[in-house]
């Protein structure tokens, strides 16, 4: 497990939280970013989502998600400002986010905001550790997954906890790439993840597991209460993050294109189309379940037009760092991905 350092990051004492009262999943995410981006304090927030499907920043919700079903069975899907994979919430999973103030600019930092909630579930006789990425496990199965947001100054982590949800419909819903389970040398979604409720003696419903994960927070950081914002503050985050050209990124996906390369690597599937005109990049657009901390847009801007060659593509690059837009990705590893990765 990695160490939790904070070499860009400080929880402060004295920090907020709130319990958000809604189970909708749109007001929640857009009070989240409401308060990323206009709040000065640290703030721990607890919520929950009715029958939700949330997938990453930059994933593509056709390839991620099986529309059908969920308009069948009445599962709203929403598209989060943070990296990583699609994830299932329902009344059973219990959602924590830690925003705090940023050092300086950095990396992500993933053992460091999981460090809390892994001592609360520690308390509770929960052996969980922090695996790979961005994944908490118990008992070599994974309960929460967990993706960051950076600006200049703040930090926004945010991650599920399954403690009581319907592991069959999170099976259903969400197409896993072959190529993850193929690396985890398991068979389905369902026999990787497992429910916190499993774990814990005594009986206890969602609610209270929430309660007392925010009792530990709460004693450790001598957090005070704070209200969430009002509707009248998120209202245009809520429309946005309502809307269909968020949800779906229609623009962004390329329904033609000539060359596909796609790949697994270590820090995440990196799925990049382009649409050549001889050797001309005319449009290309990246998705995936990876992480960075500045929006892939910008990256697909800068590519337009550039000639679809080595020394090209890597001139365009020498004043760029990768790594900003893919974490854990260097200029070299993009260029080989783009001109040879596995189709």
């Amino acid at each position: 497990m990695a160490r939790a350092t904070a070499p860009y990051f400080k929880l402060k004492e004295n920090m907020k939280y709130l319990i958000l009262k809604t189970t909708d999943p749109n007001i929640n995410l857009a009070t989240e970013e409401y308060l990323f981006e206009n709040a000065n304090d640290d703030i721990f927030m607890l919520w929950q989502n009715d029958n939700t499907v949330v997938i990453g920043k930059n994933q593509n919700a056709y390839a991620e998600v099986d529309i059908d079903l969920l308009e069948k069975n009445k599962i709203s899907l929403v598209r989060r400002i943070t990296g990583g994979g699609a994830v299932y919430h329902d009344l059973g999973n219990v959602n924590y986010t830690f925003i705090s103030s940023r050092k300086s600019e950095g990396t992500l930092d993933f053992a460091y905001f999981t460090a809390p909630i892994i001592d609360a579930l520690h308390s509770l006789g929960i052996e969980a550790t922090l695996s790979g990425r961005n994944d908490l496990l118990c008992n070599g199965k994974k309960f929460s997954g967990n993706a960051q947001h950076a600006n200049e100054k703040r930090v926004l982590h945010h991650g599920t906890l399954l403690f009581n949800s319907d592991l069959s419909v999170l099976s259903g819903v969400l197409k896993v790439d072959p190529e993850k389970i193929a690396s985890k040398a398991i068979s389905s979604t369902k026999s990787r993840v497992t429910n916190l409720k499993n774990e814990i003696a005594r009986d206890i419903d969602a609610t209270e597991f929430m309660l007392l994960i925010l009792e530990h927070v709460k004693k450790k950081y001598s957090a005070e209460e704070i209200e969430p914002p009002s509707f009248d503050d998120i209202k245009d985050l809520y429309a946005r993050y309502s809307s269909r050209e968020w949800i779906y990124s229609d623009k962004k996906y390329l329904t033609e294109y000539t060359v596909r390369m796609k790949k697994r690597h270590p820090f995440g599937i990196v799925d990049m189309c382009l649409d050549l005109s001889a050797d001309i990049i005319k449009a290309i657009r990246i998705s995936g379940d990876f992480f960075g901390t500045k929006p892939t847009e910008v990256l697909e801007e800068l590519l337009v037009g550039c000639p679809y060659r080595e020394n090209d593509i890597m001139n365009i690059l020498s004043c760029v760092d990768i790594s900003e837009y893919i974490f854990g990705m260097d200029n070299s590893t993009f260029v080989e991905h783009i001109l040879r990765g596995e189709k």
